[in-house]
């Protein structure tokens, strides 16, 4: 894959307007095809250890590669990375925490859970790890969850959350903004044709993750989709 969909993502870098686009149509129609090889398999190897994946469409794991400009400062009109989010049973608008596999040249990434939820749904979150706390801390500091994942969680509050004693000796857990977790991975992860097999030790460990923070979600009530946007 080297030779393609992150070389084609080198020079689309280079070259981020319409006017290369067009003139290398064919590569880019060949590029998605192999992206939708690689979200095909991608789903493959999650369902080896989440049956609820089996026959996810791929169509609902693939994002545009045109950018949403509308609002940004930056107008080049193509995003400079392939992202491939495996959330079933809703898709890539679900607000679950889901299985995404982000390839771009130099930052290629494997992560867990989901990112920018609802206060609401942040909040039952943090209640869930508060009232589970030897459950979550089994989890993620467990040795093979570690191995791969040694931080949990991004963007932490500075205090504690509303609702919180800050003097909690399990606060570091509930602080996040961000419930998920990341596994760098360099680009020659994915010169050899077995990768998506290769991932499967760690799509493991964030199923064992997923499983934790989804159930409450999915008892709460709340809206479990995000508003319509364009991806």
């Amino acid at each position: 894959m080297k030779n393609n969909i992150l070389k084609f993502l080198k020079k689309l870098r280079l070259n981020n307007n319409r006017e290369w686009m067009h003139e290398n149509e064919d590569l880019y129609k060949a590029i998605k095809a192999e992206r939708d090889l690689t979200a095909q398999r991608f789903i493959d190897a999650i369902a080896t250890i989440d049956p609820e994946a089996a026959g996810y469409p791929v169509e609902k794991s693939v994002y545009r590669l045109m950018r949403d400009v509308r609002f940004s400062h930056d107008k080049t009109p193509y995003k400079t990375h392939i992202g491939i989010f495996v959330c079933p049973p809703l898709g890539k608008k679900s607000l679950l925490s889901g299985y995404y596999l982000h390839l771009e040249p130099g930052n290629c990434l494997l992560c867990g859970g989901n990112y920018a939820l609802p206060s609401k749904h942040l909040a039952v979150i943090r209640n869930e790890i508060r009232d589970n706390i030897e459950e979550y801390i089994s989890i993620v500091e467990s040795e093979d969850f570690k191995a791969f994942f040694p931080t949990v969680g991004d963007m932490p509050l500075k205090t504690a959350p509303k609702g919180f004693d800050r003097d909690w000796e399990y606060i570091d857990y509930v602080r996040p903004r961000e419930f998920c977790v990341t596994l760098r991975l360099p680009d020659s992860f994915f010169d050899t044709p077995d990768f998506p097999e290769r991932l499967i030790p760690a799509l493991t460990q964030i199923k064992r993750y997923n499983d934790f923070i989804n159930f409450p979600l999915t008892e709460s009530g709340l809206p479990l989709l995000r508003p319509s946007t364009r991806r």
